[in-house]
């Protein structure tokens, strides 16, 4: 991969990373870094089909208003301004909680950047190239940021995504229109003064969480906007003395944020969700299947120990016994997802309703959840787990994982067939996964989105150039 152009070590981070962001080209990333972008791209859209009809995707699409030329909202016959439809296709992207996940900034990026970058591409024609160019770069930024910004107590407070996505949506929005540097300079810089996202959601109950991705692509667009009409923002926006690293982590700022640092990139680090669940309930929800290969029934289970990273068992929600309120506090949970894939024998989306059932919840009761040095100190690169059950009569079944296992692009593509071929249809499912396969031959990529609308009969959708 090649790395952008120089910059002086003198000059504000914002500007330093436009700069090096916007003398890229589509030809300097690597074929493995562009087929991870179309995967991302594929378990967004995913996610979204999946997710249309939970009350927190129909809340979002009940508030966007109306365009008769606007932008697509995934999966319904609506167009609404690109602010809203973003809003509503990020709410409907994290509804499962099964989006991609970035460890190193504990963040989401892809629900922010995919919503946003869809929402550019219907407002004029981009190219393929662009789209997918733009959306590693804005995985890029997100991620080079909330590596460095957050720790596991500031991850307890204010959701990641919240905080950093947004700057990464803006710097990925400016690339894709050709914004000069000053215009993506004060985009970051504008977009990181919507920041937001407090992590009370698990305590409290409350659904908030879901609408923490719509804010920040639909802020990322509005910050897109002004800088493009002309807005000026503040280039020391994350070094200053009130900047973001000052305001969130009480401390400077790094002297340099470099981007593709060393030629790699942050997409490569991102995983796709095998279980819609808190990306910290993966890994031990995975020990806790093969535990339950071995176990004949869960009625002699009378202790489980769960040992997991300091930042797993410290994440808002991960250590809650119940009583849960709604399925949300029981996907953030570590001891309800290991309890519930041992008494059904499986991870899916079912495993999270049954909050009374009463056998999960008396194995919930027996759970230890403890932090466990060795997975501590190799997080964020690996992320473990460790699952012991003890049974009467003194038999241990006990699994570890030294890190999360990934749900493989082929488990992806399978996943989104059968959601997106329910909602639009097998025939346009399948026409919509062979446009992002060969997106970089497409002239106008809005045919992407506009792929996922239900047209009016006899309306024709935009075909690929």
């Amino acid at each position: 991969m090649v790395i952008g152009a120089t910059v002086s070590g003198n000059e504000p981070l914002a500007r330093r990373m436009a700069r090096s962001a916007l003398a890229l080209e589509f030809a300097d990333f690597d074929p493995e870094v562009v087929a991870k972008a179309k995967v991302c791209l594929i378990d967004f859209l995913s996610g979204a089909f999946e997710a249309g009809g939970h009350p927190w995707s129909r809340q979002a699409i009940a508030a966007a208003h109306p365009v008769g030329n606007g932008a697509t909202i995934i999966g319904t016959s609506r167009l609404a301004s690109g602010a809203d439809a973003a809003f509503a296709n990020a709410v409907m992207g994290h509804g499962l909680v099964r989006e991609d996940m970035h460890a190193a900034s504990i963040s989401h990026h892809g629900v922010v950047i995919w919503p946003t970058l869809l929402a550019l591409s219907e407002r004029a024609p981009l190219r393929g190239t662009t789209l997918l160019a733009a959306a590693i770069i804005g995985y890029e930024t997100g991620a080079r940021i909330g590596r460095a910004l957050f720790n596991s107590d500031l991850a307890r407070l204010y959701r990641p995504t919240g905080l950093v996505a947004p700057l990464g949506a803006a710097l990925a929005g400016s690339f894709a229109l050709g914004l000069s540097e000053q215009a993506a300079t004060s985009a970051i810089a504008i977009a990181a003064n919507t920041s937001s996202g407090l992590n009370e959601w698990p305590h409290g109950g409350g659904s908030e969480m879901y609408f923490h991705p719509g804010f920040a692509a639909s802020n990322a667009l509005r910050a897109i906007a002004l800088a493009e009409a002309g807005a000026l923002a503040s280039e020391t926006i994350l070094e200053g003395e009130a900047g973001l690293f000052a305001a969130f982590r009480r401390q400077r700022a790094p002297d340099d944020i470099k981007l593709f640092a060393g030629g790699e990139a942050e997409i490569m680090a991102v995983y796709n969700k095998p279980a819609p669940a808190c990306n910290f309930a993966q890994t031990a929800s995975q020990a806790a299947l093969r535990v339950s290969h071995e176990l004949a029934e869960t009625e002699s289970v009378e202790r489980i120990v769960i040992r997991a990273p300091d930042a797993a068992v410290r994440y808002p929600g991960c250590e809650a016994k119940g009583p849960y309120r709604n399925a949300l506090q029981a996907k953030m949970s570590i001891p309800f997802s290991v309890s519930a894939t041992l008494v059904r024998g499986e991870i899916d989306e079912e495993n999270y309703p049954s909050l009374a059932d009463p056998e999960i919840l008396r194995l919930i009761a027996a759970t230890d959840l403890q932090s466990d040095a060795a997975f501590t100190a190799a997080f964020p690169a690996k992320q473990g787990a460790d699952v012991t059950v003890h049974l009467r009569g003194g038999k241990i079944i006990r699994h570890s994982l030294s890190d999360v296992v990934a749900a493989t692009p082929a488990e992806i593509r399978h996943r989104f067939r059968a959601a997106a071929a329910h909602v639009i249809g097998e025939d346009r499912a399948r026409r919509l996964e062979q446009a992002i396969d060969g997106c970089e031959h497409l002239g106008d990529a809005g045919v992407i989105a506009a792929s996922c609308r239900l047209e009016p009969p006899g309306q024709i959708l935009r075909t690929a150039s």
